[in-house]
């Protein structure tokens, strides 16, 4: 189904709402017409008796590449640093990715993954070699956050671990010896003996095992056919020695469904997952003229909803073409770079990707997460772009201050999706009409988590009305419903260092449940997260 919103059946209202809209953008009713028009309700039915997929919690994965204060600042401050820390690690940055459960770190890229020698990052951290970044802003990389660091990390935080391999500038070889360094038992080979000497006895698990990073672009400029061949040459000779290490291909961007045919042909017998790249923009044409991230007019509101809603064709396409080739869906379609991508910060070094984050972030969010639910099939990992300081970041830091962004608590939100069994929605929604835009207002998903209890969440993307929302629930005895919402008073409502608490989660208890039927009222550009009891 390539719908943008999964919706199954439409009322006559809806229809006639279907004809307005067609009408509007034949350029023969004006705007006004439409958007006057009553508020019609979302009606929708949960089936709890036909459970789907469960959602792998790798979903929720986040992305931390050597890039601005990504890594360092963000994440590492160094041991002798004032800032608090744990042997380097910010202490409050560490509680906070703790308190949403990260379930897996991708590292160390991105493009830098393709520039990246791993040997310069381990050792003794002062006489590691300093390079250029030369992928972003053009500063000295130290190589202080290397291989220890990164497993340090991730043993703190209790995630699965997600490398990236050089394919671009490196050779099989390199790589090779690189996962026989993280995963050779205690004093077997030299390089686990090298480990040792270096501060770590014992092997590390490498969950997943990123095969290059966007091979069409800058990861090498490949041709997706001499892609597949390296892939198959590097999966060959990378072998774990501790334990089964997934094997993820650079993947598509966007609509490049000519790159998936490719890799599923020539190397789909030997990975375990492909990679899917896409970054919400505003403005869509112009990689240097994407939009601002604050105070933007209403229309980029609704193009950036527009363009993340693109997600789900995008999944439903790649994974069409992935199923001729592998019908068992044995090998996952690893979203694990997407986000919001806005012009840099005022003022900021352009090659730090710093931006803010606001409430039209915590919608994109929750817009596709909700996808992700309804793709949790094939769907089995995904990491936000990024983690901390960078892009869609669920932290921000300044020095000793740091902040949870609108995006973070979307993702406090979803906790309960990790690990837990989806539930099927089908959804009869209301439009919002922005310009040349006309978008289902409301998204939806469920899950029954592990523990037993049924979540609902509700995206409402218009940024003027509240939505009333009915759900009949199908297979489930449910008497209350309450939960949590995130929402703000403008488009751009944000945390800043001065005003870190202006977009929190709120209590919500208005939702009634009778007679089988959850109803209830989203307020306008808000996520809902309800849970049933």
């Amino acid at each position: 189904m390539t719908s943008h919103h999964h919706v199954t059946g439409r009322s006559t209202r809806a229809s006639r709402r279907l004809a307005s809209l067609a009408l509007l953008l034949a350029g023969t009713v004006p705007v006004a017409a439409v958007a006057q028009e009553p508020v019609a309700i979302t009606t929708a039915t949960l089936n709890a008796d036909k459970p789907g997929p469960v959602m792998h919690p790798d979903v929720f994965g986040q992305f931390a590449e050597h890039l601005g204060h990504g890594i360092y600042g963000g994440i590492w401050v160094g041991r002798g640093s004032r800032i608090p820390n744990d042997a380097g690690y910010r202490s409050d940055v560490l509680a906070a990715l703790k308190a949403i459960n990260v379930p897996m770190v991708r590292w160390p890229g991105g493009c830098f993954a393709d520039e990246y020698h791993w040997r310069d990052g381990i050792g003794q951290a002062g006489k590691r070699p300093t390079k250029v970044n030369t992928n972003w802003g053009g500063v000295n990389e130290d190589n202080a956050f290397g291989t220890h660091e990164y497993f340090g990390l991730m043993d703190r935080l209790g995630g699965s671990t997600y490398v990236s391999a050089n394919v671009g500038s490196g050779t099989p070889a390199e790589t090779s010896q690189w996962v026989e360094y993280m995963t050779a038992p205690k004093g077997t080979t030299m390089l686990a003996k090298e480990r040792e000497r270096n501060g770590h006895a014992a092997p590390w698990k490498v969950r997943y095992l990123g095969i290059g990073n966007e091979l069409w672009g800058c990861g090498g400029n490949m041709r997706a056919e001499y892609a597949a061949d390296l892939t198959n040459q590097y999966a060959q000779f990378a072998k774990s020695a501790n334990g089964p290490m997934l094997k993820i291909a650079s993947g598509p961007s966007d609509s490049n469904y000519d790159w998936t045919d490719a890799m599923m042909r020539i190397a789909g017998k030997n990975i375990d997952g492909l990679a899917l790249h896409y970054y919400t923009r505003p403005r869509d044409k112009d990689w240097n003229d994407k939009g601002a991230a604050l105070g933007f007019p209403e229309r980029e509101w609704a193009s950036t909803m527009a363009h993340t809603l693109l997600m789900d064709e995008f999944i439903t396409k790649h994974s069409a073409i992935m199923d001729k080739y592998d019908a068992a869906k044995r090998v996952m379609l690893a979203v694990d770079e997407w986000g919001t991508w806005y012009d840099p910060t005022p003022g900021s070094n352009p090659g730090f990707l710093e931006q803010q984050n606001s409430i039209r972030d915590a919608v994109v969010a929750g817009l596709n997460l909700n996808i992700f639910a309804h793709h949790a099939d094939r769907v089995r990992m995904a990491a936000i772009a990024q983690m901390v300081n960078v892009l869609q970041a669920m932290l921000l830091t300044d020095g000793a201050r740091m902040v949870k962004t609108p995006t973070y608590w979307v993702f406090d939100l979803y906790k309960p999706w990790q690990g837990a069994t989806t539930l099927p929605v089908t959804l009869t929604t209301p439009y919002y009409h922005k310009d040349e835009f006309a978008l289902p207002a409301v998204s939806a998903s469920a899950v029954r988590d592990t523990s037993g209890q049924v979540h609902v969440a509700l995206v409402n993307l218009d940024p003027n009305r509240a939505m009333p929302v009915t759900l009949s629930l199908a297979g489930l005895q449910a008497t209350q419903a309450s939960g949590r919402i995130v929402t703000g008073t403008t488009m751009d409502a944000h945390n800043s260092f001065a005003a870190p608490d202006t977009v929190t989660p709120q209590p919500f208890n208005a939702a009634q449940v009778a007679n089988g039927t959850l109803s209830t009222t989203v307020p306008a550009k808000s996520v809902l997260v309800l849970d049933l009891r």
